[in-house]
């Protein structure tokens, strides 16, 4: 993957329907590639707001080819949540209902991009849709998720988690409760193990 990341690096001005084109490949990392020029034109600052849409809307429509969970880390958060950041983020919402587990981990891995902000309002409310969602890839992500906004809000957190840890997915519950004080984090655990799920 290091040599994918370098071509990105030299083919960064690689306009979307070339990407696109990557994109339709059957090779893992040649799509690969196309996300990460994806990510790096997101990343830009000089990169033009047409060209931030551009590469949201094909993001969305060409999920059909983002489907492995490293593909969607790749560009997820300042592909999606970056052009989001100052758009509704109702189609987030969408996501988290999909049937498509990858379009789910989009939903909550988007989310990244507003907690660098300090912003951790969807990144709750989207792993609150998630809670009982049958996918283990799913599960790490709001975890993880989860643990990056309980880092700029630990209050909001622990009360998430006051209210969820009894029944959420236990691998969820792990990853969300990874930077918690030893004794938080027994006590979580023992109210998921009381609660037999």
């Amino acid at each position: 993957m290091g040599t994918v990341f370098a071509l990105a690096k030299e083919f960064i001005e690689l306009p979307p329907a070339e990407l696109e084109r990557l994109l339709e490949s059957d090779v893992h990392e040649v799509r690969a590639g196309a996300l990460s020029v994806m990510d790096k034109q997101a990343r830009r600052k000089r990169t033009s707001p047409d060209r931030r849409r551009e590469l949201y809307e094909l993001y969305l429509r060409r999920h059909d080819r983002i489907d492995n969970w490293d593909l969607v880390d790749l560009a997820a958060p300042y592909v999606v949540g970056g052009y989001l950041a100052d758009e509704p983020r109702d189609v987030l919402y969408e996501l988290a209902r999909s049937p498509n587990r990858w379009e789910r981990r989009t939903a909550i891995t988007a989310t990244a991009y507003f907690i660098r902000a300090g912003d951790v309002g969807d990144t709750f409310a989207i792993a609150e849709l998630l809670l009982d969602d049958p996918e283990d890839l799913v599960h790490k992500a709001t975890g993880g998720w989860l643990r990056a906004a309980g880092d700029h809000d630990r209050d909001r957190l622990l009360a998430f988690l006051d209210r969820h840890a009894a029944t959420m997915p236990r691998v969820m519950l792990r990853y969300a409760m990874e930077h918690l004080e030893p004794a938080q984090r027994e006590h979580y655990r023992a109210a998921r193990t009381t609660s037999g799920r």
